[in-house]
C-alpha cells in the first residue's frame, strides 16, 4: 500500500512509519518541524527512516490548505494515518489558537484531501484527554465526552465529530483511536518519563503532581503501533447494531469507529518513579506541586472493543518500557551509566 503518516517526525509517527516501512508499504511522510520541542530530535527520527528506499519526506504544514491539496491530488494514497498536531495539555492553556489551528484547521485539510482523493481508510489520533471531567472509570468509547478540560481535548473531541461527518456525508471510512499516555524510545520531551530522566540524571529535582496521587494507563509504543497498524488493515464500516434511539459514540450507522488504546492497568505516579530510579541507578529529588489545570487525577481504559475488532490489546509493562527508553535515552544522549 502506499499510506501517508502526518507527523512522521513525531514520536508515534516515526514509530508507525517505520513499522509500515519494515512491513513492505510506501510510505509518504509530512512534518512542518516546528519548535513546539527539539526540532534536532525530529531530525533524527527522521534519520531513521531516511535510509528506507520506499520512504518519502516532505516538509509540510497541515495548515497550508493549497500545500494538502496538492499532496493528496499528486500522491495516490491509499491509506491515511493521521498524527501531525499540536500536543501537549498544559500548553494548550498557554496557547489555543495553536490548537485549533493545526488540530481543527489542519484536521479539516486532511479530511477533505482524503475525501477529494478516494482516500480507503483514514486513521487518526485522538487522546484519553476526550474523557475530561468524567470520573467513572476504566474508561469506555460509550462514556460521555461532552466535558473536556482542555483546549486539548476540546480539539481532539472536535476531531471526531469532524471524522463523523465525513464519514457519514461522503462515507470515508474513519477509524479514531484515543491514546493512553504514550511512551518508550524517542519519547517526547516534554512527556514525564523524557523530563524525569533528564532532571535525574542532571541532578535536578522532578516535578510530582498532585502530591504523586496521579494515576496513568502508561501505554508503551510498539503496543500503540501494533494497534495503529491493525486498525489500519480494518478500515471502519457502518455498525449494523446502531441505535438511533440510544445512540453511542464508538460507531455509528456510516463507517465511523472510535477505540481506545491503553495499557488497562493504571500505574501510580510514584510507581513508575521508582522503576525509574532503579533502572538509572539514582533516586530522585521530588517536589510535590498539586494537580495542575487541565490534568485528571486518574486515567485507565477499557479496551474490549480494539481486542474484538482487531483481536490485540496493549500488554507491555512500565518495567520492560521504561527500561527499553533508558536503554534509548542513554544512547542517543550518550549519558554515563550510574550504580
Amino acid at each position: 500500500m502506499r499510506v501517508l503518516v502526518t507527523g512522521a517526525a513525531g514520536f508515534i509517527g516515526m514509530h508507525v512509519a517505520r513499522r509500515l516501512l519494515d512491513r513492505g508499504d510506501e510510505v509518504v511522510g509530512i512534518d512542518n518541524l516546528d519548535d513546539y520541542y527539539d526540532v534536532a530530535l525530529k531530525k533524527a527520527r527522521l534519520g531513521q527512516l531516511a535510509a528506507k528506499e520506499s520512504f518519502r519526506f516532505s516538509r509540510l504544514d497541515i495548515v497550508d490548505a493549497v500545500a494538502m491539496e496538492g499532496l493528496f491530488r499528486d500522491g495516490r494514497f491509499d491509506n491515511v494515518v493521521h498524527l501531525a498536531a499540536q500536543a501537549g495539555v498544559r500548553y494548550s492553556l498557554k496557547n489555543p489558537g495553536a490548537y485549533v489551528q493545526s488540530n481543527v484547521v489542519g484536521f479539516l485539510n486532511v479530511l477533505e484531501g482524503c475525501r477529494l482523493a478516494g482516500v480507503r481508510h483514514l486513521v487518526y489520533a485522538s487522546s484519553s484527554s476526550v474523557y475530561g471531567g468524567n470520573d467513572h472509570l476504566p474508561y469506555s468509547e460509550r462514556h460521555n465526552v461532552d466535558h473536556p478540560i482542555s483546549m486539548y481535548a476540546a480539539t481532539k473531541k472536535a476531531d471526531e465529530l469532524m471524522a463523523h461527518c465525513y464519514s457519514h456525508l461522503y462515507g470515508l471510512p474513519t477509524t479514531g483511536l484515543r491514546f493512553f499516555t504514550v511512551y518508550g524510545p524517542w519519547g517526547r520531551p516534554d512527556m514525564a518519563l523524557f523530563l524525569f530522566t533528564k532532571a535525574i540524571l542532571e541532578g535536578q529535582p522532578i516535578q510530582v503532581f498532585n502530591y504523586g496521587r496521579m494515576q496513568r494507563d502508561f501505554t508503551y509504543i510498539d503496543d500503540i503501533v501494533e494497534g495503529v497498524v491493525r486498525s489500519l488493515d480494518r478500515p471502519a464500516t457502518p455498525d449494523p447494531d446502531f441505535d438511533a434511539l440510544n445512540p453511542g459514540a464508538a460507531t455509528a450507522r456510516a463507517p465511523y469507529r472510535i477505540f481506545n488504546i491503553g495499557n488497562q492497568s493504571p500505574v501510580e505516579l510514584m510507581r513508575f518513579i521508582e522503576v525509574l530510579e532503579a533502572m538509572l541507578g539514582r533516586a530522585a529529588q521530588k517536589k510535590f506541586l498539586p494537580l495542575q489545570d487541565g490534568d485528571v487525577p486518574a486515567t485507565y481504559a477499557e479496551t474490549t472493543a480494539l481486542a474484538e475488532w482487531v483481536d490485540f490489546s496493549p500488554k507491555t509493562p512500565v518495567e520492560e518500557g521504561i527500561g527499553h527508553f533508558v536503554e534509548w535515552y542513554r544512547t542517543y544522549y550518550r549519558t554515563e551509566e550510574i550504580g
